[in-house]
């Protein structure tokens, strides 16, 4: 006698189990789906990092060795429902660096802090109009990685309207600017 044959004395076919197996595998799989995306949604995977360079206070700094260079304040809000740890925040781009640094910051909950970032400017001209991604590395409950987060251009009014642009290259002119100026030294 087979187990199939045992089934079938109680009235279950081998149909019957095939489907009742399936509906589990189904089940489990649309379970398994909903959690990953319910602690995606939460920032538990990826946090949900927004940022910002709160004013235009950046001043030219040439070092001893001619590097071109500023500190930006750089204001980072979680906007996840998740803690997380920020381990790096970097920006490599043509003529244009954001320097990493050494300490890490924990984000709360809905947290919200500023850090002052180092960015060096190795060429005032070929830093992109485009806004560009800065990369945040992080580590959570779940485990670490990376975000590529671009902020939006800043709006300049002219006499034609309004202007974008680009974080980066608004950084870079006044650097730049500043530091070819003769009143500068």
């Amino acid at each position: 006698m087979s187990p199939d044959d045992i089934w079938r004395q109680f009235g279950i076919t081998t149909s019957h189990i095939q489907r009742k197996r399936l509906q589990m595998v189904v089940s489990g799989c649309l379970s398994l789906a909903l959690l990953a995306a319910a602690m995606s949604w939460s920032g538990a995977i990826t946090p949900h990092i927004s940022w910002s360079l709160p004013g235009f206070f950046v001043h030219a700094d040439v070092d001893e060795n001619g590097v071109l260079s500023s500190t930006l304040d750089i204001d980072i809000e979680n906007e996840g429902l998740t803690s997380f740890t920020l381990t790096g925040l970097t920006a490599e781009m043509p003529g244009l660096r954001l320097l990493p640094a050494d300490e890490e910051v924990t984000m709360a909950i809905g947290g919200f802090q500023t850090v002052r970032r180092r960015v060096v400017i190795t060429d005032c001209a070929a830093v992109p109009h485009e806004p560009q991604p800065v990369r945040f590395t992080y580590t959570t409950w779940v485990g670490s990685g990376s975000a590529e987060v671009t902020w939006g251009s800043w709006q300049l009014t002219g006499p034609e309207g309004q202007v974008p642009v680009a974080w980066q290259r608004a950084v870079a002119v006044k650097v730049c600017n500043e530091a070819m100026s003769p009143e500068w030294s």
